[in-house]
């Protein structure tokens, strides 16, 4: 028997393990394995969870006329293989490799002890054009342009003759967290994915460009694939070449461009993390670890519960808790308020967001929250200004009216910056317990400058962007 292990890749299209393990000469079964150590770390919350569940079921849907299901199995790794090599004789495992995080690194080495020892191959296969194991960049962006264009896999699968006993079936306790899906998140699957890469290349792309940072208009002209890419109910390459041969790229080139040009950035990040994962816990500039924030409770409280009196920054984290995305100026907006107006360290804020993500990806996320923080060293520093973002992009106050209710009945003139509003208006506004703001942006962003870029003068920060610009420049 062989065993095809699901990991980011929910999808049953472009499936490179399912592909061999159908055309092998052995039977097979396939796993995905919930795991309570993983469960239990910090960047894991029951929204990924139930995304990842809900993609299970619909991969079982599609899987029911071939008398084939994933086993859905609740147990640390380790512990199940060592049960199924025990009770079967397994030949192969099949499996892309995993860009996680150090605890998932791990496991994996473990993993693969086990199956030396017990002389079974395990195949692992290159996930959306990232190597494993290189020191440099040499090349690599000819390469993932090669493996965009190379032909997607057609997967057709037999009808299963194998016969397991799951003895670690997924618990009640677990089972009940995780099966009532939100209807506020997007729906999950490899249906739900194909249909919003379909309805951005019919409509909605029309508009990427013109609207990819307003919080309210982005929610429709942006693609919104990115939860199906982090959970792989959709290859990057299917969506490359979905969008790159559609008959409407050539009367939305800019647009569909703009789209395409971030699917090689996010592996780009994600290629980064792959080479160094250390970044989930250290400053990608290890010059960085000596500056010195304040870390102020009471601050970190009220951006974690979108109460700072900032309403733009409020209004995105109650819209990102409610839903689970915002765009990407957004999430800079928030992690550049967060490190510099509030003066927080990024590590105090790096595993909220990446539990309110639902598109959570290791590479990308905490990549891209040092680059907001500005502790990479190579990066420009991006000290957003809300109140600017607020007005440049929510001129009418749509989105802010719409997360917070508590400013429903004030003025657009004064609803980007309520605190400058007189205390008599403010009493006569109804149902306003709207705070006042925890900074005084102006200070804070001064402040803020001041003390980054004095850091980023240190030789200790210097000397380690070279070590950084050589291991992660694209040199081609």
């Amino acid at each position: 028997m062989n065993i095809v292990w699901l990991k980011r890749d929910l999808r049953l299209n472009d499936h490179c393990p399912l592909y061999n393990a159908e055309h092998s000469d052995e039977q097979y079964i396939i796993i995905y394995i919930f795991e309570p150590s993983l469960i239990k770390y910090p960047d894991t919350s029951f929204r990924h969870l139930q995304f990842i569940y809900q993609s299970l079921k619909d991969m079982n849907n599609s899987l029911k006329k071939f008398n084939r299901k994933v086993e859905i199995i609740e147990n640390e790794a380790l512990t199940v293989f060592e049960d199924i090599l025990n009770r079967y004789d397994v030949k192969n495992v099949y499996s892309y490799q995993e860009s996680g995080i150090q605890k998932t690194y791990d496991r994996d080495n473990a993993i693969s002890k086990l199956f030396k020892e017990k002389n079974i191959r395990w195949d692992q296969y290159q996930r959306d054009g990232i190597v494993r194991g290189i020191k440099d960049r040499k090349g690599w962006d000819k390469k993932w342009y090669s493996t965009m264009y190379q032909n997607q896999i057609k997967n057709h699968f037999s009808n299963c003759n194998t016969s397991f006993i799951n003895v670690y079936p997924l618990s009640k306790s677990l089972k009940s967290k995780i099966s009532n899906y939100p209807n506020t998140f997007q729906k999950a699957g490899e249906k739900a994915a194909h249909g919003y890469l379909e309805s951005f290349v019919k409509e909605r792309g029309k508009n990427y460009s013109k609207f990819i940072s307003k919080p309210t208009e982005s929610r429709i002209s942006c693609g919104r694939i990115s939860p199906y890419l982090a959970w792989g109910n959709i290859s990057v390459k299917q969506a490359f070449q979905f969008i790159k041969n559609h008959p409407n790229y050539e009367f939305n080139k800019r647009s569909f461009n703009g789209l395409l040009t971030r699917l090689k950035w996010r592996c780009h990040f994600i290629q980064k993390f792959e080479v160094e994962c250390e970044i989930e816990t250290m400053c990608a500039n290890r010059g960085f670890e000596t500056l010195e924030r304040t870390n102020n409770p009471k601050f970190i409280k009220a951006w974690k519960e979108g109460n700072t009196g900032i309403p733009m920054v409020d209004a995105n984290m109650r819209c990102l808790v409610k839903t689970g995305w915002i765009n990407f100026r957004m999430r800079a907006m928030l992690v550049s308020v967060f490190c510099h107006h509030l003066d927080c360290d990024w590590r105090e804020g790096v595993y909220h967001l990446a539990n309110l993500f639902l598109d959570y990806e290791p590479g990308i996320h905490y990549s891209q929250f040092q680059m907001q923080a500005g502790t990479t060293g190579i990066n420009a520093i991006r000290i957003y200004n809300p109140i600017k973002q607020s007005e440049d992009h929510d001129a009418n106050a749509i989105f802010i009216k719409k997360w917070i209710p508590e400013l429903k009945h004030y003025n657009i003139e004064d609803i980007h910056e309520p605190s400058n509003v007189p205390p008599i208006i403010k009493e006569l506004s109804k149902d306003c317990d709207y705070p006042e703001p925890i900074i005084k942006i102006k200070e804070a962003s001064a402040n803020a400058r001041k003390k980054i870029w004095a850091h980023r003068k240190l030789d200790s920060v210097k000397n380690d962007n070279k070590r950084i610009l050589s291991t992660h420049t694209r040199n081609n």
